[in-house]
C-alpha cells in the first residue's frame, strides 16, 4: 500500500548548476517534457566569471515521489554539477521581476500610481495614457498587484521566473 504521505503534491524550487554549453537547458526540458512533469518557472543564467558555469533555477510541483524522481534525472544528466531542493534544503530567497503595463486616464491613473506605491513598484516608463511598472519580490506578491491593476486598465505583463538562492552561508558550488 502506498504511503499517504507520498501522495501530497508540493512546490519545489530546484537549483542546477551546468555547463555553460549548447543544448544544455533543451536537456533539462526535455527531461520535464519527456515524462510529463510540469514547468511552473525557468530561469538560467551564467553564473562565474569565465562564463563556464549556468545556474538553472526550476519551480515543478509533484508528489514527494516525483520530485525526488526529477532531481535524481537532473542529477544524472551529463553536464550537472550539482542539484539542490532549495525548499528542503533550509531558508531561501525567492524572487521574481515582472514589467507591468497599464493603460488609463484620470482617476484611473492615479490609482494606479498610489497601489504601485503600496507595493513598492517603480515607474519605468509613462506617457499620457500608459505607464510601465518594474517590480520585484514574491510570486504572490506580483500576483497581487497584477491583479490590482487588472480593473484599472492591465494591458501587458512580463515576468522572468523564479530566481532563489539559499540564506547564509550555504552555496551551489563546485
Amino acid at each position: 500500500m502506498p504511503d499517504p504521505s507520498d501522495m501530497t503534491h508540493r512546490a519545489a524550487t530546484i537549483a542546477v548548476l551546468v555547463e555553460n554549453e549548447a543544448g544544455v537547458l533543451a536537456r533539462v526540458i526535455g527531461l520535464f517534457s519527456g515524462r510529463g512533469y510540469n514547468i511552473d518557472s525557468l530561469t538560467v543564467a551564467p553564473v562565474d566569471a569565465e562564463g563556464r558555469l549556468s545556474r538553472i533555477t526550476v519551480v515543478t510541483s509533484g508528489t514527494e515521489m516525483v520530485i525526488e524522481q526529477i532531481k535524481a534525472q537532473l542529477d544524472r544528466l551529463v553536464p550537472v554539477h550539482k542539484v539542490a531542493d532549495l525548499t528542503l534544503e533550509g531558508p531561501h530567497l525567492t524572487r521574481e521581476l515582472a514589467l507591468i503595463k497599464v493603460v488609463g486616464s484620470g482617476s484611473a491613473r492615479q490609482e494606479a500610481l498610489r497601489l504601485a506605491d503600496a507595493f513598492r513598484a517603480r515607474v519605468v516608463d509613462a506617457t499620457t495614457e500608459s505607464f510601465v511598472f518594474e517590480m520585484t519580490g514574491s510570486g504572490e506578491k506580483l500576483d497581487a498587484f497584477i491583479n490590482l491593476m487588472r480593473p484599472i486598465g492591465l494591458a501587458e505583463v512580463s515576468r522572468t521566473g523564479a530566481v532563489a538562492i539559499a540564506r547564509g552561508t550555504a552555496s551551489l558550488t563546485v
